[in-house]
């Protein structure tokens, strides 16, 4: 019988910390319309001439503060051990692959190994726990402008979201337990940030997103796939995990670019707000990543560290992303069955 096909995809990372990959990964990634959801010739003016050559000197610095000598690039590192492991525990009947929707291992090859394998369907999973048009919607985008050139396809289907899955939520909240969450004054779920009128497009009404009193605090047909709802749904699951109370944890949003208005509250702000209240050590959930990259490694333990510690605070502790965690490999074989 033919093999079922699984494709993981992951966000991407530059082939190598030095600043010729890292601003050839930077180009390929900000020049996504979905990404930086501007006119064409601004978002080209913008990328090529003020954010990249800007940028890429800074970020392969962050880079190669994370890089490892042996396992290289950490989210490259993690991902490569979720494809094995999920294909040793969902066995012969299914081929797993993965990729990275910007740079190394690309779609495009991935795909075409599937192809070759004579695979009887692909199933395909974005490994981005919340939907967002940027991330999931990229990939689902990328894939259907490959396939569609070929003259047989196989049944495809894709994993919108897993914000809620069951096993996540327990990695989450078993990742916590060694730090002993009940000794520190504040727990903070930080996600990746967005601009907040890419949470607007995602509002087919027009008239619910920003505008509703607490538009993100209950999922509904409206707000189903909105990113910031589907973050806020994952934090009150994990803090309910955890028998954490509201008033003891904090949804904010990190990596902000650029002046425009984001997701909020911003990461930052919350921090300078807990240190101002007197708070000396914080626990970090970073819960849109399932493997531990640039924004948890370095953004967090080192930076909101920093920032912190400037206004008085102790100590900032990362809580470890998912990774090679046996109970998110069971996860993902279930969204796969």
């Amino acid at each position: 019988m033919a093999k079922k096909g699984v494709l993981l995809v992951n966000l991407g990372t530059p082939d190598s910390p030095s600043t010729a990959d890292v601003r050839k990964y930077l180009n390929e990634f900000l020049m996504d319309p979905r990404v930086i959801d501007v006119n064409p010739v601004l978002r080209t003016f913008l990328v090529k001439t003020v954010i990249v050559p800007f940028r890429a000197p800074k970020s392969a610095k962050l880079y190669q503060a994370i890089w490892d000598e042996q396992t290289g690039s950490p989210l490259l590192h993690y991902s490569l051990q979720q494809q094995k492991l999920l294909q040793q525990h969902l066995g012969d009947g299914y081929l797993v692959e993965l990729a990275m929707r910007y740079q190394s291992p690309s779609i495009e090859s991935a795909l075409q190994r599937l192809k070759d394998a004579l695979v009887s369907e692909i199933q395909v999973i974005p490994l981005f726990p919340q939907y967002a048009s940027a991330s999931t919607g990229s990939v689902h985008e990328k894939i259907m402008s490959l396939v569609k050139e070929w003259q047989t396809i196989p049944d495809i289907s894709f994993i919108n979201s897993f914000h809620n899955n069951d096993l996540m939520i327990e990695t989450f909240a078993d990742n916590a337990q060694k730090y002993q969450p009940e000794t520190y004054d504040h727990i903070l779920f930080s996600f990746h940030g967005l601009p907040q009128r890419q949470l607007k497009k995602c509002d087919h009404t027009h008239s619910y997103c920003l505008q509703a009193d607490g538009c993100c605090n209950t999922l509904n047909d409206t707000n189903k796939l909105c990113y910031s709802a589907q973050s806020h749904d994952t934090a009150r699951l994990i803090a309910a995990k955890m028998n954490l109370p509201q008033g003891k944890y904090t949804v904010c949003f990190q990596s902000r670019l650029g002046s425009d208005p984001w997701v909020q509250p911003y990461t930052s702000e919350v921090i300078a707000q807990l240190a101002k209240e007197g708070k000396k050590r914080l626990l970090v959930f970073c819960p849109a990543f399932v493997a531990d990259c640039l924004e948890t490694v370095f953004e967090v333990t080192h930076e909101y560290g920093d920032e912190f510690k400037a206004l008085g605070g102790e100590h900032v502790q990362l809580v470890e992303s998912l990774n090679a965690e046996p109970k998110w490999i069971e996860a993902l074989a279930g969204m796969v069955k």
